[in-house]
């Protein structure tokens, strides 16, 4: 690869997006709906993501079919992981215990890992 800065911006802004989504615009309304496939609030959450991504997207210069398709891609699985760690922290609740902590690490990890995936696309 020639130039690997284009890149490098796609990755910082799928990062400072999944902070901005995760951590500064999910109301409790999201947060509760999480885990239940009737409530909005898990759909509207990863929504958030993909439509985050959708600037970087356009300027690394994709085309609009890839573009839908990561976006999309992006949407169904942080819906299916946000909807996964809700179900098994209901199942396992207790605070901030070891388990806690465990869970949310493997939740921001596979996060991460789509993004590696959004650039292993790209590339």
């Amino acid at each position: 690869m020639d130039n690997v800065f284009p890149l490098i911006g796609l990755l910082i802004w799928l990062q400072v997006k999944h902070f901005v989504a995760d951590y500064l615009l999910q109301p409790r309304w999201m947060l509760e709906g999480k885990g239940h496939v009737r409530n909005p609030g898990g759909y509207a959450h990863a929504a958030i993501h993909a439509v985050g991504s959708l600037p970087a997207l356009v300027f690394f210069g994709l085309d609009t079919s890839a573009i839908l398709g990561l976006a999309a891609s992006e949407f169904a699985i942080h819906y299916t992981i946000d909807h996964v760690k809700a179900i098994l922290s209901r199942q396992h609740s207790g605070g901030m215990t070891r388990a806690f902590w465990a869970a949310h690490g493997a939740d921001q990890l596979l996060h991460h890992l789509t993004y590696a995936g959004i650039l292993a696309t790209v590339i």
